[in-house]
């Protein structure tokens, strides 16, 4: 196996295609697709679906360019200090459920590394990407919760990805809404209460199973339920048509404004919420910086 192998594997999983990797890597598709074929033998896998559309990655495919892009970006640095001799910069990436505070931390964290150095990567995803992107390396961390509902699927599909949870903070439940809600005004809500207006939901795509659902009470059947995939919408829907979501409570006004406010719900459930790394990896600095700029602002907030 060669670096070359998987620079041109790595390229292939990106444009979905031989014949386009081949043109961006200026050589013969049948030489690309030669170079895939006694890479697949060696390592023993099938790391690419064939098709008359195009190409895919297999599930071992998956995992097999998460390493082999870490085993680049390292080579990349290794080259850049003692070979090239010149300026590389290094990548940070968090993937998380949409939580403010955590990207609020991101955000802090940015500005005490600054992006002379860094190039920084944040995807807001459905539960299901932000565990592959922990898993395949796309990013280093993930931020999500975990509770007595989906915690044992959840940490079986960590066991078998080779991922680890590690817990930050545990919290009860809240309901975020608009402060023009009807309810906004009260210290605390019923389900009863909410049943009248609409919950609002992120939708989780083709994994939309409940385990996956970002919001903690997925099982209970609303009378009134909105799916959406976008956090500024949600917001949109919260002013419009008074919606509303479950959370953890903690608001970031820096980032969403003074318009919304959680109301604590009159519920035992209890979420952990907490990161999600690979087992086989140390995190860097950078990630155990970000790591305490999460702490400090979910514990202040």
């Amino acid at each position: 196996m060669t670096l070359n192998q998987l620079k041109y594997a790595v390229c292939a999983a990106g444009e979905n295609s031989f014949n386009d990797a081949a043109k961006k890597l200026y050589i013969s598709q049948p030489s690309l697709s030669g170079a895939i074929a006694t890479l697949e033998k060696e390592v023993e896998i099938q790391i690419f679906h064939k098709s008359k559309t195009g190409i895919s990655l297999t599930t071992e495919g998956e995992e097999f360019i998460g390493y082999a892009r870490q085993v680049l970006e390292q080579y990349e640095l290794l080259d850049a200090k003692y070979i090239s001799k010149k300026d590389s910069k290094k990548k940070f990436s968090v993937s998380m459920q949409h939580y403010t505070f955590a990207v609020q931390a991101f955000i802090e964290t940015i500005k005490q590394y600054g992006m002379d150095a860094y190039e920084f990567e944040i995807y807001e995803d459905t539960t299901y990407r932000v565990i592959e992107n922990v898993r395949n390396c796309k990013s280093e961390l993930g931020i999500l919760y975990l509770n007595d509902f989906n915690r044992q699927v959840l940490q079986k599909i960590f066991g078998e990805y080779g991922l680890e949870f590690h817990p930050i903070f545990d919290c009860g439940l809240y309901v975020y809404m608009a402060k023009t809600h009807p309810l906004a005004e009260k210290k605390q809500v019923c389900l009863e209460e909410l049943m009248e207006f609409p919950c609002l939901s992120f939708a989780q795509g083709t994994h939309n199973s409940f385990y996956f659902a970002e919001e903690v009470l997925s099982t209970v059947p609303y009378k009134k339920l909105i799916k959406a995939s976008d956090r500024a919408t949600l917001l949109n829907l919260m002013k419009g048509i008074d919606g509303y979501t479950i959370c953890s409570g903690i608001i970031c006004e820096d980032l969403n404004g003074a318009d919304y406010v959680a109301v604590h719900l009159d519920s035992s459930e209890k979420m952990t919420i907490g990161y999600l790394a690979r087992k086989d990896m140390h995190i860097s600095k950078i990630g155990r910086d970000y790591l305490a700029a999460l702490e400090i602002f979910t514990y202040s907030s």
